[in-house]
This record gives C-alpha cells, sequence and structure tokens, in this order.
C-alpha cells in the first residue's frame, strides 16, 4: 500500500515537470525602480530630442536687435575773425617820381642821383642810378626839350672825350652813358644798359624834367 502511493507521487510530480516544461514560467510583472533592460529602454526613449518643426534650411530670426552706431562726423572749424586793419600809412612806390609834369618823357632826381622813363605819367624804366655836374659845372634844375642824338658823339669841349648814347636836352648838356663814380661836367652820366634805353625811348621835342 505504501509503495503504490510512492509510486502515485512520483508519477504526479513526472507530470506537473512535464507541464512546466510546456508551458515556460509565467513573466513577472516589472516592479518600480527596476534597474533591468526595460528602465533601461525606457530612460533612453524619454531623452529622445523632440522633432524639429521648422523646415529644413530655414534659419529663426534672432530676436536680439543691433543699435546703430552713431555719426562719427566731425564739427566744421569755426572760422577764424578778420584782424582789424590798422592805420597805417599806405607804402610809397619806389616807381614814384618827384617830376609832376604828366607830359614828361623822362625825369631826373639830382638830389637823389637817380633818373626815370616815363610815357604818359607812368614809369617805364627806373629808378636807375646816375652822377651829374660837379661843382663848377652844375646841372641846373628846369623842364627842357630833347634837341637832337647822337650814338657815338665826341666831346669837342673836353678832347674828344667819347659820348657814347647821348640825347640832348639842354645846350650841352645830355644823357649818355659814363662814370656812375665821378661826377660829369653838367652831363648826367648813365649805365651802358640805361643809356642805351633812354636814347631808344626819347625823341626829338620830347620833354624832360629836371628837378634839385
Amino acid at each position: 500500500m505504501r509503495g503504490r502511493k510512492s509510486s502515485l507521487v512520483l508519477a504526479v510530480t513526472a507530470t506537473f515537470g512535464l507541464l512546466l516544461a510546456a508551458c515556460g514560467t509565467p513573466e513577472q510583472p516589472q516592479l518600480a525602480g527596476n534597474t533591468g533592460p526595460a528602465a533601461s529602454n525606457s530612460s533612453s526613449a524619454s531623452a529622445a530630442p523632440a522633432p524639429s518643426t521648422s523646415e529644413p534650411g530655414s534659419s529663426q530670426p534672432s530676436s536680439s536687435t543691433t543699435k546703430p552706431a552713431p555719426p562719427t562726423t566731425t564739427p566744421p572749424k569755426p572760422k577764424p575773425k578778420p584782424e582789424a586793419k590798422k592805420d597805417t600809412p599806405e607804402p610809397v612806390s619806389d616807381n614814384a617820381t618827384p617830376c609832376k609834369n604828366a607830359a614828361a618823357r623822362a625825369c631826373i632826381d639830382l638830389s637823389a642821383n637817380r633818373a626815370w622813363i616815363m610815357s604818359e605819367g607812368k614809369v617805364v624804366l627806373g629808378p636807375v642810378p646816375i652822377t651829374h655836374g660837379r661843382k663848377g659845372w652844375l646841372t641846373p634844375p628846369g623842364t627842357f626839350k630833347v634837341s637832337f642824338k647822337n650814338r657815338h658823339h665826341k666831346s669837342s669841349i673836353f678832347g674828344n672825350a667819347p659820348m657814347p648814347w647821348s640825347v640832348f636836352f639842354n645846350g650841352g648838356i645830355a644823357f649818355h652813358q659814363g662814370s656812375l663814380r665821378e661826377k660829369s661836367h653838367g652831363c648826367i652820366h648813365l649805365s651802358p644798359s640805361a643809356a642805351q634805353r633812354f636814347f631808344g625811348h626819347l625823341s626829338v621835342n620830347d620833354i624832360v624834367q629836371v628837378v634839385p
């Protein structure tokens, strides 16, 4: 009797084992806090980025705005105030002559040892340096007219002394080329270039004015 019970228990146990092998072990529910593969899969799924709703190639405008830089133009400098004119006398031109005759074509200043060529009251040449009559042979002042001219004149009084470019205006007194260091016997000595200019400018009957 006892042997039959033992055989029956073994048979039931064998039968139950066969059923477990065929059907497998039922799946147990996942508990909270489980660190198994299921939990890892859920965290990976939650960390996935949200899908973008913008179209490819489009860029969103920046919300920040840049203020324009202020203009860098330099203000114009103030113009300097003009200086007040001082009450100073006008400078006397070196071309001013002491001759008052507007018709004079030549002017001689004996005291200043200078001479000018004139035309219609205006200076054409000068002042140029001169020498004139020494003591006993002084050149007289006054207004005269040219009497004649001689390019190669020689003095008949002083031993045929040469008087190049002679322009006579008062008897035997003439403009001519001569020494600017020694005084003359009444004539007006000029440099070679000035003597040629006076000779070319003056004609017979032209007025020559001599002032002391």
